[in-house]
């Protein structure tokens, strides 16, 4: 391609960009750059030249400095300072502060001048520099550009906010500050007096190129941009209207089935194209998080010492008392402000409970088995492990690589049949032993158990907490004085025989969770506190937007309801409870979302159901469900159970009916029956009206009908009741109520995974030293609220020191006391690993000033205020509690300044 050919791809590509923006940017002239004319390199001595002139000395700022909180002096960094190091940390790179300056200066004057306004032509970049200011501008992606590729660097630049902008400069400026305000390049001393003449012009330059960035900031997001590019794809949307019409004119499930696949296959395509131009998350380092955890004891494989069992782990103190205030907080914020009704059941469940509700039947994965070491694996994780294998092997053609990619997307639709043949297919062995693998058979996720000594009740430690308070029910809606509707909860452990544990915390085999069942009537799923969220923002990916390929979708929920998007106020409301009490504890609203479950994935019984999905390293993972389950659960328990789980709605009048009623003969059934007749008997006088009915029709055509018992025992029980065992009787009756059966809607809560994704989303590096790693945890959650140091072991700190513990104790706060020898700074980086987020420390003021004062720290911005001892107990009370911000304190009492060290004050007291 010739250099013409390529300046006109150039300006096309650019002209393109400017389709993002309205018709008032490209009035004002916020469109995109085009090439006037070839790029032409610098020859080195003009090159040498401008990277001499380019270098700028600053005397009207002030020298960055270390955070002093962390010093053994004790002393607090000027805020004006600070903010100018933490601007510098996050655009600095190592070879700035190596030596790079002079050229890291070439690339910073290049983007002032771009975001001025210059063209490409009036630049002359290298293709180093140009290289370099693509890596120093906040990106939703890194990409690798040749010398002419412009378009590509105005694409990075239309999604940098102003506050990018003006913090990159703000670090460039304190960067050379913090250097020293002399760069050597050779000969930049005998530049000098230029370069102070130039100051001024330079300066002015910056400020048009912020004045100009602010163009750029207005221009429309990267995810409106996806929405209006790639979200409006037709194919996707001409898909998803296919889909809807083969159901509606009653298709063959096969050829819904096919079109789904191909649906789920495009909105695999679909995430991986956002994700490409979506703005890039910070930089996680998993590994360094998990070895904090670890090292401080946040967490643990379970039975270490023996090699441990996968899927199992213990909570040391630091997660034992976080994941206590977690729960804590969800009692607050459900139980306590919504009047919930907590129970507590066992965790050992009989057969026949999980019978009814489906688990023994439905709860269960595929797995195949090492023929020679007799390891696990399940069969879908197998089969995605390889297929990724062979899809990234450079030794796999294109044709083959597109088949396991296709092959991917279908995986969570395929049956045990075409999973199999995929096995087969590649010949896929063990990953452990490279053994081969058996044939695909189904395994219950539950373990099995025996409930006595002599092996007759079977019984599973329970996949759910959900169960106990359905089986309550009756005595719960008594306590409730018949009202609905009402709420149960039940905060517990579940247990569930993962083939194949992983991921940490995210996929284990014993787990808390935190459920919620509100019964309701079915006829009126109103809320009466609705309207108090109803104009809350979520982000909400419909069932609708998965199928026709857009991405999710910012909606109120007051919106979503009326458009029946959620299918009602009561699951509406619960949904943003979730969404509060998430964001409340420490969840980046920013990777949090809610999904709505796809009528493949959706149980046959729900009405709509919605997942809450947080973003971590892992990938999409779900924490929270939120369904609307109707009344199934009742229903399967009052069948099974042979009792009546119903509630009644008072009618406004009275009306007459014609109702049948069986009668037992307690002697014919007894002497049949025998042990069972109490069985049978309950079961009759049990029945519905239409089952009375039914059966009264069978006996007078048949002479006799079946009953179903459900299970008793070990073994199904359908008995044959004849004419002689029952009568029945019709008469007129006044009724004064409707019974019903309640619908349930039902939040369920993975404590577990929603306290790993805390962890990721708070996991900070200090700007100064990203060896420091700590957590950001909110004061609500974390472990311990409050350290007490003193800045030495002096003797004089002792009795301050218990003072302390004691007021503390007394309100309530939780804390640490460390008195080792290290530094304060030291200890300081200690207390911010476990979370800690406010720090105490003793020091000589507190001596010999009265009334005694404290420092007191705050671990995000590491800013201090000096506080009486009086008042500290309160004030860090109300902190934790969340009652009082730390902005409030900092209104209220003064800024520390300095704190002279032990030495410093022998000094000045003349001692030796």
């Amino acid at each position: 391609m010739t250099v013409e050919e390529q300046v006109n791809v150039i300006n096309k590509e650019s002209h393109d960009m400017s389709l993002c923006l309205s018709q008032e940017e490209r009035k004002k002239g916020r469109g995109p750059l085009l090439v006037s004319q070839p790029l032409t390199p610098l020859k080195p001595k003009e090159a040498a030249k401008e990277a001499e002139e380019s270098v700028i000395i600053m005397e009207d700022e002030e020298p960055a400095v270390e955070d002093a909180s962390v010093t053994e002096e004790h002393s607090v960094t000027n805020p004006k300072k600070s903010e100018s190091v933490e601007s510098t940390s996050d655009y600095m790179s190592d070879t700035e502060s190596e030596g790079g300056t002079v050229r890291k200066r070439k690339s910073s004057l290049t983007e002032t001048e771009l975001l001025a306004g210059s063209t490409v032509s009036d630049m002359e970049m290298t293709e180093e520099d140009e290289r370099r200011l693509l890596e120093e501008v906040p990106s939703p992606a890194r990409t690798t550009t040749s010398r002419t590729t412009t378009s590509a660097v105005v694409h990075r630049l239309s999604n940098v906010t102003m506050s990018d902008i003006e913090g990159t400069v703000r670090g460039r400026r304190s960067s050379g500050s913090s250097q020293g305000t002399t760069f050597t390049s050779g000969t930049v001393g005998s530049e000098k007096t230029k370069r102070r003449n130039d100051q001024r012009r330079r300066k002015k330059e910056r400020e048009r190129a912020l004045e100009a960035a602010r163009g750029v900031a207005n221009r429309p997001s990267s995810e409106s941009r996806i929405s209006h590019t790639v979200g409006s794809k037709p194919t996707g949307s001409s898909k998803g209207e296919l889909v809807r019409k083969l159901k509606e004119t009653g298709a063959p499930d096969l050829d819904i089935l096919s079109a789904v696949q191909e649906l789920k296959h495009r909105k695999k395509a679909l995430e991986e194209e956002i994700a490409k131009v979506a703005p890039k998350e910070p930089e996680f380092n998993r590994v360094k998080m998990e070895e904090l955890l670890k090292r401080r004891f946040f967490f643990m494989q379970s039975f270490a010492i023996y090699g441990g069992v996968a899927g199992l782990f213990d909570l040391g103190p630091m997660g034992c008392a976080m994941k206590a205030n977690i729960l804590h907080e969800w009692r607050q914020f459900f139980i306590l402000e919504e009047g919930m009704l907590e129970i507590d059941c066992p965790v050992l469940t009989p057969e026949p409970v999980l019978m009814a509700s489906g688990h023994v039947e439905r709860f269960s994965d595929f797995m195949v088995k090492d023929v020679k070491s007799g390891e696990c694996f399940r069969l879908d994780h197998l089969i995605k492990a390889n297929l990724e294998k062979i899809s990234v092997d450079k030794k796999t053609d294109s044709s083959l690589k597109d088949e396991c990619r296709d092959m991917l997307n279908k995986l969570d639709g395929m049956n045990v049949e075409e999973m199999t043949a995929i096995l087969r297919r590649f010949a896929m062995k063990s990953p452990t032993t490279g053994s081969e693998v058996s044939d695909p058979c189904e395994f219950n996720l539950m373990f099995g158990t025996q409930i006595g000594p002599s092996g007759d009740h079977k019984g599973y430690l329970r996949p759910e907490t959900a169960q106990g308070m359905f089986v309550n029910f009756k005595k719960l809606l008594e306590f409730n004085q018949g009202r609905l509707p009402f709420a149960a909860a039940q905060i517990g452990d579940a247990f569930r025989n993962e083939i194949s544990p992983r991921s940490g915390l995210i996929r284990v085999r014993e787990f808390t969770m935190a459920e919620i069942e509100h019964f309701c009537d079915p006829l009126d799923k109103s809320h009466p506190k609705f309207s108090s969220v109803s104009d809350v923002l979520l982000t909400l990916y419909s069932a609708c937007d998965q199928m026709d390929g857009n991405p999710p979708k910012q909606i109120p929920i007051g919106e979503a309801v009326k458009s029946g998007l959620v299918a009602n106020e009561t699951l509406g409301y619960f949904i943003v409870r979730i969404y509060q009490f998430l964001i409340r504890v420490g969840v980046d609203p920013l990777r949090l979302r809610f999904r709505q479950h796809m009528s493949n994935e959706m149980a046959h019984y729900a009405c709509d159901c919605w997942d809450a999905e947080i973003k971590t390293s892992y990938g999409w993972v779900e924490c929270v469900g939120c369904a609307d389950r109707s009344a199934f659960d009742l229903t399967q328990h009052s069948k099974a159970s042979n009792t009546r789980l119903y509630a009644e709605r008072k009618l406004a009048e009275p009306r007459t009916e014609t109702r049948m009623t069986i009668l037992p003969n307690k002697a014919v059934i007894g002497k049949t029956f025998q042990k069972d007749a109490s069985v049978l008997i309950g079961k009759l006088r049990a029945m519905e009206q239409e089952e009375v009915r039914f059966l009264a029709k069978e006996m007078e055509v048949n002479g006799e009908a079946p009953v179903d018992l459900g299970r008793l025992g070990n073994a199904a029980k359908v008995f044959r009741v004849t004419k002689d065992m029952v009568s029945f009787k019709e008469a007129e009756e006044k009724v004064f109520v409707d019974e019903f059966v309640p619908s349930v809607i039902e939040p369920s809560f993975g404590i577990g995974r929603i306290m790993y994704s805390i962890l990721e989303h708070n996991f900070r590096t200090r700007e100064d030293d990203d060896l420091r790693g700590f957590f950001t945890l909110p004061p609500t959650i974390a472990p311990v609220k409050c350290s007490v140091l003193p800045l030495s072991g002096n003797d004089e700190f002792v009795p301050y020191i218990k003072q302390i513990r004691d007021s503390l104790r007394y309100a309530g706060v939780s804390h640490r006391v460390d008195d080792s020898s290290g530094s304060i700074g030291r200890r300081y980086a200690r207390t911010d690993e476990i979370a800690i987020p406010f720090g105490v420390t003793v020091d000589f003021d507190t001596v010999n000033i009265k009334p005694p004062s404290v420092t007191l720290r705050e671990r995000d911005s590491t800013q201090q205020v000096r506080i009486p001892i009086a008042e500290l107990a309160e004030t860090v009370r109300d902190l934790s509690d969340g009652k009082l911000s730390w902005k409030d304190v900092e209104g209220k009492y003064p800024k520390f300044e300095a704190q002279k060290s032990e030495e410093d004050r022998k000094k000045a007291k003349g001692e030796k």
